[in-house]
């Protein structure tokens, strides 16, 4: 038995349980899982010999989406199970059309596993990224489930490279195959004498190159940017927009326009933005009820202000009408998605911490992307684009072209699954 693996994750749940009585994101991932076996039970007839996917959390189910849609497009009658383990991820995509069922994913128990297999008998199971559940995955073998994880990506810090790694190693053997996002991570795993691997790619490239080539506007965002410059905010937690204030005011009558998308966006968030971004401001649901043209005119016809954006699923749209893209998350606990605002050929600014992220180093070294750790080099980075057209230029078709060069992973994955269903 994982005896470290099962105490560390019954230390986590009772640690999220406990945490439920005062955070809100705990007691949402407590809250989400009342009921659930009572909603599987009635869920099951219509998901017998289904294709399970489980991601963690939206990031990871945008990551796969690309193979689930090739998936459908030569199984359309194939019923689909998508778990979440987070509750943002769950409610994101709740109503997702390529999903028979969206729910969440049982805790990780021999005995919710092996209930899990005898309730749905899925046909093939697809895993994103990061999502090793022992107990959960040695069922789905034990059941003779072909299981497949996509888009992975490893490092030497990880569990499996370590003595006390064991369970994590053996999670491992428990997958029919492994598609990993690159040959570093493929020579981790060889180095383990796994042979059920290969480069598949990433397949976030394929995610974003569709929405590119979908190319739907948003009339408002398009309106506000009118000749621009635009920066594109996107997923900005409170560290991030202290630092874009600070470079932003000090630029004077020469700083850009902004849209901003907070990462969260409660009320509480969206007023600390309100008072730190460059005036006049508004809010996109604000422009949304007012008399048409009203204020989106008023605002697109000023050379700055903020448009603050206080609606879900639109920032991988709004990155098209940006000239630059300050992406989020790199004085916390990681970039987020850099490769939505590449893919318009919008270049990149970003944080520090974006170490278990290869794209953000890839891009820098294509002259596509910017680390910054300071306001003052924040500043030097809008600067230095915004003063010389032809290098922004230069910026914006090498964001691109990274993006479009690396498509293809989801047909990769695809023809192995299809091998067995």
């Amino acid at each position: 038995m994982p005896f470290l693996y099962d105490l560390g994750t019954g230390a986590y749940h009772t640690a999220v349980r406990f945490a439920a009585l005062w955070k809100p994101k705990a007691a949402a991932w407590v809250k989400g899982r009342e009921g659930l076996w009572e909603r599987l039970e009635q869920a099951a007839p219509k998901l017998q010999g289904c294709l399970w996917m489980h991601c963690a959390s939206v990031g990871e189910f945008e990551q796969g989406r690309p193979v689930l849609e090739a998936i459908k497009r030569e199984r359309p009658e194939l019923p689909v199970l998508l778990t979440f383990f987070s509750p943002s991820g769950h409610e994101a995509r709740k109503d997702h059309p390529l999903a028979t069922v969206v729910e969440y994913l049982p805790p990780d128990t021999a005995r919710n596993a092996e209930r899990l297999q005898r309730l749905l008998a899925p046909k093939v199971a697809i895993f994103v990224k990061y999502e090793f559940w022992f107990h959960h995955l040695k069922a789905l073998q034990g059941s003779g489930v072909p299981t497949f994880l996509v888009s992975a990506l490893f490092r030497k810090d990880q569990p499996f490279f370590h003595w006390y790694g064991g369970a994590w190693r053996m999670m491992l053997s428990f997958f029919s195959h492994i598609f990993t996002q690159n040959e570093d991570s493929r020579n981790l795993l060889l180095g383990l004498d796994l042979d059920h691997v290969s480069v598949g790619g990433d397949t976030r490239f394929d995610r974003v190159a569709e929405i590119v080539a979908q190319g739907e506007e948003l009339p408002l965002a398009k309106a506000f940017a009118g000749n621009g410059p635009v920066l594109v905010c996107g997923s900005t937690w409170p560290t991030d927009e202290k630092l874009l204030a600070s470079a932003l005011n000090s630029m004077g009558t020469s700083a850009p326009k902004c849209i901003v998308v907070p990462h969260e966006l409660h009320e509480e968030q969206l007023m600390h933005s309100e008072r730190l971004f460059p005036k006049p401001l508004a809010r996109w649901a604000e422009i949304e009820q007012s008399p048409e043209g009203n204020v989106a005119a008023t605002l697109g016809k000023e050379q700055q202000g903020t448009l603050l954006v206080d609606r879900m699923g639109l920032l991988a749209r709004l990155y098209r009408y940006g000239n630059i893209a300050y992406v989020g998350g790199g004085f916390t606990d990681g970039i987020h998605s850099l490769l939505e605002a590449a893919a318009w050929g919008v270049p990149v600014i970003f944080g520090p911490d974006h170490d278990k992220f290869p794209e953000a180093q890839a891009l820098i070294d294509v002259g596509a992307g910017v680390e910054v750790k300071t306001a003052e080099e924040l500043k030097a980075a809008l600067h230095r684009w915004i003063a010389d057209p032809s290098l922004l230029h230069s910026a914006s078709e090498a964001a691109s072209r990274y993006v479009q060069e690396r498509t293809g992973a989801a047909e990769s994955a695809l023809v192995h699954v299809l091998k067995v269903i």
